[in-house]
């Protein structure tokens, strides 16, 4: 079974924080970089974040570095995403996606509302 499911996300005040999960536990995460997007309402959809498992590292969009941390818990097959310091213009839904690196194949989660407001 190949499933990816959000999770944590709901309504916080500025500057707040807020951790979404990510569980996939059909995956064999060597095999695929993890990419966290969101979707503004209105707007198109852009990357938030992406973690390369091989290289224990992660990239970063400008509008949120220094306040988003990625990680990961291998035994839970989970990958996070705290957010700290949160704007209204945080506000979207949040998707997971994991890309295959082999066949180029993308597997999306059903998103998660995450809405800043006071």
């Amino acid at each position: 079974q190949v499933q990816v499911v959000e999770s944590g996300g709901g309504l916080v005040q500025p500057g707040g924080s807020l951790t979404l999960s990510c569980t996939a536990p059909g995956f064999a995460f060597k095999d695929y970089i993890m990419n966290w997007y969101r979707q503004p309402p209105g707007k198109e959809r852009e990357l938030v974040a992406s973690i390369f498992f091989a290289l224990d590292s992660a990239n970063y969009a400008d509008s949120v570095n220094g306040r988003f941390t990625v990680s990961k818990d291998d035994d839970k097959k989970t990958v996070y995403l705290q957010m700290n310091s949160l704007k209204p213009e945080d506000t979207a839904v949040y998707y997971c996606n994991l890309k295959n690196m082999r066949t180029f194949y993308n597997y999306w989660g059903q998103g998660t509302q995450v809405t800043v407001s006071s």
